[in-house]
């Protein structure tokens, strides 16, 4: 995927080693007297370390990278020790990235062992500032720099759908954001050990019993395989969901015409490419919403 991430000019690079201590989340390391980015997946992008290079020998640019994994980041900055852990979720906080703080508080939450500090302050005193922020209306950008792309985690109260839906209204059973293809981090943490459905645009707008019976519970991803650019991306994303987030079932669903047909291709050859093997299924739903086949592939 495309994304904003830090790049080093060696020539302008004198080793001072003064950009280390500035990136907490471990992206740089000394190697043969140079500062070098030796990981994508530990670089926010955000350029917490160009301000520590007295030569301007970091700036970031916008390339093709492995997306940010903030699981990844916390487990490594654990090994470090408190003050880094906190300079960490620090650096998240001025930088408005809530969405990334929210995985990193879970994450910690979820912890069997405590290391040797006081993880429960931390975790209390980061999630009140992130809940203080969010009743603020300040938007949490997770992994993004459009309010659009904020990453957003929503809970359901299920009783309260009951209630409503006996009332006559019909509650979204959305439990995330965002939902496009291209601006979804296939890590987020409800896409995490969940059923997923990857629909074709259309599908929802189709079927008025959507949200009730295929949405409920789930994550969801939503792409046109007619009209998206990228599908590569696509595949990409789809493998790292079924590797790196586990997810446990994929339900591909697609409307009748020959053109949604590349949806079902793009979720076999990220099955293929995949290390994991999990169940798929693939739904055709009719241009009036009913379901004319429903299937493991």
């Amino acid at each position: 995927m495309k994304r904003e991430i830090i790049k080093i000019d060696e020539e302008k690079c004198n080793g001072c080693g003064l950009c280390i201590p500035g990136c907490p989340e471990g992206a740089l390391q000394m190697i043969d007297g140079k500062a070098r980015l030796v990981s994508d997946l530990m670089c926010d992008g955000l350029g917490a370390c160009i301000g520590e290079c007295p030569e301007g020998a970091i700036e970031i640019e916008e390339r093709e990278a492995e997306p940010y994994d903030e699981v990844a980041v916390v487990k490594e900055i654990l090994t470090k020790g408190e003050n880094t852990l906190i300079a960490h979720l620090s650096h998240l906080q001025d930088h408005g990235e809530l969405g990334f703080l929210k995985q990193a508080t879970d994450y910690l939450s979820s912890l069997n062992e405590e290391p040797d500090f006081n993880l429960d302050a931390i975790i209390l005193n980061f999630t009140t500032m992130d809940e203080q922020k969010g009743s603020n209306g300040q938007q949490a950008h997770g992994g993004g720099g459009c309010p659009g792309s904020s990453m957003k985690d929503f809970s359901i109260d299920e009783n309260q759908m009951n209630k409503a839906g006996s009332a006559g209204s019909q509650p979204s059973a959305l439990r995330q954001w965002p939902v496009q293809m291209h601006l979804v981090n296939p890590n987020a943490p409800y896409y995490r050990n969940a059923d997923v459905v990857l629909a074709a645009d259309c599908v929802a707008f189709s079927m008025g019993n959507f949200h009730q019976d295929y949405l409920a519970g789930k994550g969801v991803a939503i792409a046109c395989p007619k009209l998206d650019q990228g599908s590569d991306i696509y595949i990409e994303k789809l493998c790292q969901m079924i590797d790196e987030a586990q997810i446990n079932t994929l339900n591909v669903m697609i409307m009748e015409v020959p053109c949604c047909g590349g949806l079902i291709q793009m979720a076999r050859m990220a099955q293929e490419k995949a290390t994991r093997k999990i169940p798929v299924k693939q739904t055709v739903v009719s241009i009036k919403g009913e379901v004319l086949a429903e299937e493991w592939v």
